[in-house]
């Protein structure tokens, strides 16, 4: 067995249609701080990790071959209530989809709520059963 080990997720690539609308999605809904990188890329930064931002129309790693908006599926835990969230969201014209709901995450089982962000990708919000 080798002591080599894969420890978290420190970034993902979400491929969006446009960078600004999808920025003040994410910073204003969501409270992720925006952040410019690299040859003036952006990203979206929340606790340690970070999500880059790839516009469709820009290729920025020629080995992507498949980068399309509208693919991502996203579990963020949140704190507060889901009722909160769903307050909040549904008060700024969000549409929650689905939820509250129970599943099981990576850290065992949680409630969560579903909706789309401006490039349709799927966003679940959830918080941890402890």
């Amino acid at each position: 067995m080798t002591s080599n080990a894969i420890i978290q997720l420190d970034h993902l690539v979400l491929t969006v249609r446009d960078i600004r609308k999808t920025i003040d999605f994410y910073t204003r809904l969501l409270g992720m701080r925006e952040e410019t990188f690299g040859d003036g890329r952006k990203a979206l930064h929340f606790g340690s990790q970070k999500l880059n931002l790839h516009s469709v129309d820009r290729v920025v790693d020629p080995n992507v071959k498949h980068a399309t908006p509208g693919s991502a599926d996203l579990c963020f835990l949140v704190t507060g209530s889901l009722e909160e969230w769903i307050k909040s969201l549904s008060d700024r014209g969000v549409r929650i989809i689905l939820g509250p709901v129970r599943r099981i995450g990576a850290q065992g089982a949680m409630r969560s709520i579903y909706f789309y962000d401006p490039d349709e990708n799927l966003l679940e919000l959830s918080t941890l059963d402890r």
